[in-house]
């Protein structure tokens, strides 16, 4: 006899287990059904939050080494325990894992361990971890798979030597050398993991440029810091070939353009050239769920699906993948469900490289404005002329502020610079509420703070800096 439920979610990453628990919260009999063994998806496994763990400790481990004599602090026989790390991170994974399932508890959330499939007519079949099969029902279905690791063809990846993110996350050795393909924002986080403990390595991108979606003067800036850490990049080449041999992997390389060989030796190899939609094994073609010619499941305002009943988010859907992307659209659909206005801003979705000096984004760059003709005018602020970055040692970056040259409403926030991650947030919240770059200049920002340059940046936009 199958379980009977207002709401089955299949997944239990951000996505999934935030929409699970907010639709439990909104009175709905919620299931949750995850494959994985432990909740949390791929962010919280083999992504976001292990990958940051490993940035935090290599940072660390590199300032002990490098860079705390500057401040008068003597440190003798810095050493790397590598091992220990990675229990670190082991660690800060698997207490966020079963703080999800506690969550799913108190909430009374049903978390079901198995891998689900659309059966049609509202039903569910779960090949259970523990053995056997169940059935399960439902007036509301919602896919939130996430997506998996996008291969290149010709590169087997074997997770000892050709490496996904997952395998880059837990090599028991530092390799002495690191070929990254992707320059990306997962590239360029992992690869900065392995040059800080001892890698050395290089990046192989197929454009002219590092990091793509982000604002050209800033993706300049930051792979001229990253290059200054150490990190070789070869851009608008194109990896054709890869042998493994006891000395490592060889990749065989040309032009993006085609001509210009050139072979790359690497003890290991990352592939990290994207992600796919995950959408294998859930019966999509028989249930008649329409999906994108690129695979992501098709879905209308309201995250419906091709068939009544059936919904999607995350980045099963498509758009930007990342995990608070997906918590959004969990939330808005669960509330849209309970007939409440839910609703994600696309506009407002911020995205962060977690490097040292970190990178963020929020809203549209320059490049972005200048082909849709829009006309704009700019803010910038060095973090050289902070205080508080200087007090830290940490004025590499700038603050670029963009504004409507008619209304002055702030359509973009590009950062890199120290904890740009977190002073994005206040960028995030201005354009949520429509504001001017007037509105952030005009805001009262405590002294010294690294947010002072934000501020700086919003003066800067009617040529009134004050700092500079």
């Amino acid at each position: 006899m199958s379980q009977s439920f207002d709401l089955i979610v299949i997944g239990g990453g951000p996505g999934g287990y935030v929409a699970a628990i907010r639709a439990a919260q909104l009175g709905f009999k919620t299931a949750c059904v995850e494959k994985r063994g432990t909740l949390g998806g791929t962010c919280l496994n083999v992504g976001c939050i292990p990958s940051k763990a490993l940035l935090t400790a290599s940072h660390h481990y590199e300032s002990a080494g490098h860079d705390l004599a500057r401040f008068g602090v003597k440190v003798d026989g810095v050493g790397l325990d590598l091992a220990a790390m990675m229990g670190h991170k082991d660690k800060v994974v698997s207490d966020n894992t079963k703080g999800i399932e506690f969550l799913f508890k108190k909430n009374k959330v049903t978390y079901v361990a198995g891998a689900g499939r659309l059966a049609g007519g509202g039903l569910v079949d779960v090949s259970l971890n523990a053995g056997g099969t169940e059935q399960l029902s439902a007036k509301h279905i919602l896919i939130a798979t996430g997506s998996d690791v996008l291969g290149l063809p010709g590169l087997e990846i074997d997770e000892k030597k050709i490496l996904s993110s997952t395998g880059a996350l837990a090599l028991p050795n530092v390799p002495k050398s690191l070929a990254v393909i992707g320059a990306g924002v997962i590239g360029l986080e992992l690869g900065s993991v392995w040059r800080r403990l001892g890698a050395e390595v290089t990046v192989v991108e197929y454009l002219d440029r590092i990091l793509p979606p982000f604002d050209a003067e800033v993706a300049k800036q930051a792979q001229r810091l990253l290059a200054k850490q150490g990190l070789n990049f070869k851009l608008s080449r194109k990896v054709t070939a890869a042998k493994s041999g006891k000395a490592g992997v060889t990749l065989t390389t040309e032009a993006a353009a085609g001509g210009s060989p050139e072979d790359i030796l690497a003890e290991c190899v990352l592939v990290a050239v994207g992600r796919k939609p995950y959408v294998d094994g859930l019966g999509l073609d028989k249930a008649g769920v329409e999906l994108t010619p690129k695979g992501f499941v098709k879905v209308d305002g309201h995250f419906q699906s091709s068939v009544p009943g059936v919904y999607a988010i995350g980045d099963v859907i498509g758009g930007a993948m990342l995990a608070h992307k997906a918590e959004d659209e969990g939330m808005a659909l669960a509330e849209h469900l309970a007939g409440k206005p839910g609703h994600v801003n696309y506009d407002a979705i911020p995205s962060v490289v977690y490097t040292w000096p970190e990178i963020a984004c929020v809203g549209r760059n320059e490049e972005e404005l200048k082909a849709a003709g829009i006309a704009y005018k700019t803010g910038k602020f060095p973090f050289t002329a902070n205080g508080r970055a200087r007090a830290m040692g940490e004025s590499d970056g700038f603050v670029k502020l963009l504004a409507d040259a008619r209304t002055d409403r702030v359509l973009g926030v590009h950062i890199v610079g120290p904890h740009a991650g977190d002073l994005i947030a206040e960028a995030v919240l201005a354009m949520e509420f429509a504001a001017s770059s007037e509105d952030i200049a005009r805001t009262c920002h405590a002294h010294p703070a690294l947010g002072e340059a934000l501020k700086e940046a919003a003066l800067a936009v009617d040529g009134r800096a004050v700092h500079i």
